[in-house]
């Protein structure tokens, strides 16, 4: 009887523990440094975008994911709720914000649809959280390679949807754009509380256009 309830207690024990390294993410900010490999001595665009930074805000279901770069700056704040979203770019001292019916936020993540993630036994530890290794082929044939942790469980999982199937949250990942590869690696994550203005559209300062005209603009 006595080794029964000491088996019940160690079992009690480990999944108390487990639960208590588990953190749940509904509020608070990731931050990401990014690296760029261009595979080319000579100096490229792209190059530009090396050392910058994302950081993703998160407060229930809404989320700002905000790149700043040598460059400028450009910020996607997205509602999951209403499923609306603005895209704000920063550069050369244009302002422009793209606007997005729940609609064009679909289509504009179409390729990631049904995405499928194959996890491996590769780790490596990030920040101190132990990473499990994952790998997912588009739908375009692109390849995204990801480090991602069991350890922080977010309630939000519709801000980024390349991860919207992932079983955990990234904590590093790579794809390749051409012939430049992108490294994204966490480098900080807060659980503190954020204000909602953070979330909210801007009312002017801008020039707004609709989702469709950017991509009649882009292709010309």
């Amino acid at each position: 009887m006595l080794t029964k309830t000491f088996i019940s207690f160690i079992a009690l024990f480990i999944i108390s523990a487990t639960v208590f390294a588990q953190k749940t993410l509904s509020e608070g900010t990731i931050v990401y440094d990014i690296a760029i490999s261009t595979g080319n001595k000579e100096p490229q665009m792209a190059d530009a975008f090396d050392g910058a930074t994302t950081t993703v805000y998160l407060k229930g279901g809404f989320s700002k994911t905000e790149m700043t770069s040598a460059l400028g700056n450009e910020k996607t704040i997205h509602d999951s709720k209403l499923g609306n979203a603005v895209i704000l770019k920063e550069y050369s001292g244009q302002k422009l914000m793209i606007t997005l019916t729940k609609e064009n936020w679909e289509m504009k993540n179409k390729k990631y649809n049904n995405v499928v993630f194959d996890v491996s036994n590769d780790t490596k530890t990030i920040i101190g959280y132990t990473c499990k290794k994952a790998t997912a082929t588009l739908t375009d044939g692109s390849t995204i390679i990801v480090y991602f942790t069991n350890d922080i469980t977010l309630v939000n999982k519709g801000y980024d949807e390349v991860f919207k199937n992932l079983l955990g949250l990234p904590m590093q990942y790579e794809f390749v754009n051409g012939k430049i590869k992108y490294t994204y690696t966490v480098s900080s994550i807060n659980f503190n509380p954020i204000a909602a203005s953070i979330f909210a559209f801007p009312k002017s300062g801008y020039r707004v256009i609709s989702y469709d005209e950017s991509k009649t603009n882009s292709n010309k």
